[in-house]
């Protein structure tokens, strides 16, 4: 692994720590100045929403600016954003808390993403590069919530809000020494982009289909598992458990990737990720204990960990240089908008048909969106 791609890693891990640890400790804030559980259901889908509006936005401002200066104003934002919290802790200010580190997490996320890209000269090589790239939200995952968790019982929710300020920072301090790449120009005589010519290329609408398919049961497992245990008795910690097993295996799949790079071929690892998902998500209502619930929930976490990479890997392949910000900036466009009303849907969903019913939905669903993950073999010849 080179010094450029561990910069790379260390400046998305402790931007994305940020924001997971403030998506931890503003509800918890919440929750404890009275508002209801509504309330702060609004506040967590703020972390998203900003993102959904900038990700485009951001993605054509990084393709014109390359990487450093989109991260130096998405530190600003998110130390900001932090900051404000840890002096004025009220719920109107964490709520702009909220969209002030989401959006800077989002925005920083497509300006790395670009860098490394463009950085890869083969394809194996993205391959490879997206896989070690993608350990990073893993790792901030657990990273932040850590703090942020011991902070608030140790010293306060003014110091986690505080220390959650300060790794923003960090990354900006990481990003210096990161190398910029020359600028992409433009073809001459070509028109102002719009989004909406690379959404008439069918491949470009393909990967970003089989994404959302993807990103979905991701959201159905982390939204519904806890439903499903505390249906069944299970005590937080255990269910707490359920989710760790997943996120773990997802890192670490993500970890024995770039090993293996050279023999994969994205659109079959995609489709095999889509049946084993959709079969898995099957299986998981029916499994009674927390062992095998747990060993399930392993199992998801390989499949769906390995889907980012291979995505990332093919948009940069089938997207024009000059356009790669803005690709990375509608996939993550059309991820956050899924993460902000999924969940509404399958709460509305499992009131209707039952939590079961909400596993099997979806897995029957990606399970017929796996044959878009099968066109992506003829494209990938063409």
């Amino acid at each position: 692994m080179s010094r450029e791609l561990i910069l790379l890693i260390a400046g998305q891990s402790l931007t994305h720590a940020c924001m997971a640890g403030m998506r931890l400790a503003a509800p918890l804030q919440a929750l404890r100045q009275g508002y209801s559980e509504v309330a702060v259901g609004v506040l967590i889908a703020l972390f998203a929403l900003t993102q959904v509006f900038l990700a485009l936005p951001s993605g054509r401002y990084a393709d014109r600016h390359g990487l450093k200066r989109p991260v130096r104003y998405a530190v600003i934002a998110a130390a900001a954003g932090a900051g404000l919290a840890a002096i004025w802790p009220i719920f109107p200010v964490l709520c702009v808390s909220a969209l002030l580190t989401g959006g800077a997490t989002g925005s920083s996320v497509i300006a790395l993403q670009r860098h490394a890209g463009r950085a890869a000269q083969t394809p194996t090589q993205l391959k490879q590069v997206f896989s070690w790239l993608a350990i990073g939200p893993a790792f901030s995952n657990f990273f932040g919530p850590f703090i942020a968790g011991l902070l608030i019982d140790g010293a306060g929710f003014r110091a986690a809000f505080l220390a959650m300020a300060l790794l923003p920072i960090a990354t900006w301090l990481a990003m210096r020494r990161a190398t910029e790449l020359p600028p992409v120009i433009q073809p001459p005589g070509e028109r102002r982009p719009r989004a909406w010519d690379l959404l008439r290329d069918t491949t470009f609408r393909r990967v970003l289909l089989v994404n959302w398919f993807l990103s979905s049961c991701w959201d159905v497992h982390t939204f519904v598992v806890p439903v499903l245990g505390h249906e069944r008795g299970f005590s937080a910690s255990v269910i707490g458990t359920l989710l760790g097993a997943f996120a773990i295996a997802a890192g670490l799949i993500r970890v024995v990737l770039p090993m293996v790079a050279a023999f994969l071929r994205e659109w079959a690892l995609i489709f095999g990720a889509m049946i084993a998902t959709g079969v898995l998500l099957g299986i998981y209502p029916l499994l009674q204990t927390p062992l095998a619930m747990g060993l399930c929930s392993v199992l998801l976490g390989v499949a769906l960990g390995c889907v980012q990479p291979m995505v990332m890997s093919m948009l940069h392949q089938i997207t024009p240089e000059h356009r790669h910000g803005e690709a990375v900036g509608l996939r993550m466009m059309v991820i956050q908008a899924s993460s902000v009303t999924m969940p509404l849907l399958f709460g509305a969903a499992g009131a209707a048909v039952g939590v079961a019913g909400v596993f099997w939905a979806v897995g029957v669903w990606v399970l017929g969106g796996s044959r878009v993950a099968w066109l992506l073999r003829d494209d990938r010849k063409s």
